[in-house]
């Protein structure tokens, strides 16, 4: 005679049945974890291997040198052809100069395109995504271009009755205030989409209490608006100044002098010799250079992550 299960005993099989699913299913994401966290940190322990191992190479070196020196440590800082220390004050001004016009220029672009209605309204929002369709490679040349010409039509110096004469900030080729242009209109399309996006999520009602009750559209944007949208700008300044100090491309193109190099572009410089090739120095100077990254994460990082996890929810 066939027995027949209890609702007691199947209840417990199931539930039995969904630990060990569970189970298997947190093993599966642990495993991924760790591969992908080895498969991210490998490349970094090779690099700071090579900044400390005196061989003074990449290839052949074992994660773990036998021996370690901080010599390519204290050449990155006492050599006079190559100014790293330049680099980086260069890279960051460039990049936290970048972020912050950027983000001022996104939020009043979004947030016009958010609150009002006018001609060409919708025609500006498809010109700017039909623009970040085409990369800047692309465009390496006609931004050579450009630059050029602005930095041959702009003048050097301003002459002020009973001053004299004062200088200005260079706009053109070999100058970091160019690269400053040439960053701020790249990042200004997806970013001012992704901007407008998050500021649709916020109630049109509380611009129109304010408005009111006496306030101007900038108050109502200022002191209602903006600290509602802060974690988005949160994570663009933080994507902005990472793309921006992380370049190379445009900024090996757009300088020639090496005292304005930024830092992606000046730690070449010590790889470029056939026979004098500083592996080492090279190395030390790209751990010591990721710092800023680093930190810039560490002390943001509830900012971004909350700005990108509150932008998909509410997008």
């Amino acid at each position: 005679m066939a027995t027949i299960a209890r609702p007691a005993e199947a209840s417990h099989g199931r539930q039995i049945g969904m630990r060990n699913r569970r189970r298997i299913s947190l093993g599966v994401k642990t495993l991924v974890a760790v591969l992908a966290a080895i498969y991210a940190l490998v490349p970094v322990f090779f690099v700071v291997s090579a900044a400390l191992n005196p061989l003074n190479t990449v290839s052949g070196a074992s994660l773990i040198p036998q021996t370690m020196t901080l010599d390519h440590f204290t050449s990155l800082f006492n050599d006079p052809l190559h100014p790293w220390l330049l680099w980086v004050f260069n890279s960051f001004a460039v990049s936290t100069i970048t972020s912050v016009i950027v983000v001022s220029l996104c939020a009043l672009a979004a947030y016009s395109f958010s609150r009002f209605r006018f001609r060409g309204r919708r025609l500006g929002l498809i010109s700017l995504v039909i623009v970040q369709l085409f990369p800047n490679l692309l465009a390496i040349v006609a931004l050579f271009l450009l630059l050029q010409a602005v930095g041959n039509a702009l003048p050097t110096q301003l002459t002020v009755p009973g001053i004299g004469d004062i200088p200005l900030p260079r706009l053109g080729l070999n100058s970091l205030g160019g690269l400053i242009l040439i960053y701020i209109g790249g990042a200004l399309g997806f970013n001012t989409w992704l901007m407008k996006a998050y500021f649709d999520t916020v109630p049109t009602d509380l611009d129109e209490s304010a408005l009111v009750d006496g306030a101007t559209y900038f108050q109502a944007f200022r002191h209602v608006v903006l600290p509602l949208v802060r974690p988005i700008l949160a994570v663009i300044a933080i994507l902005t100044f990472i793309a921006t100090y992380s370049d190379y491309l445009l900024a090996r193109v757009m300088l020639t002098d090496p005292n304005n190099y930024t830092l992606a572009v000046g730690m070449t410089l010590f790889i470029q010799g056939e026979f004098s090739r500083q592996w080492g120095v090279f190395a030390a100077g790209a751990v010591l250079g990721a710092l800023p990254i680093v930190v810039t994460f560490l002390v943001l990082q509830r900012q971004l992550i909350g700005g990108l996890a509150q932008g998909g929810v509410k997008g």
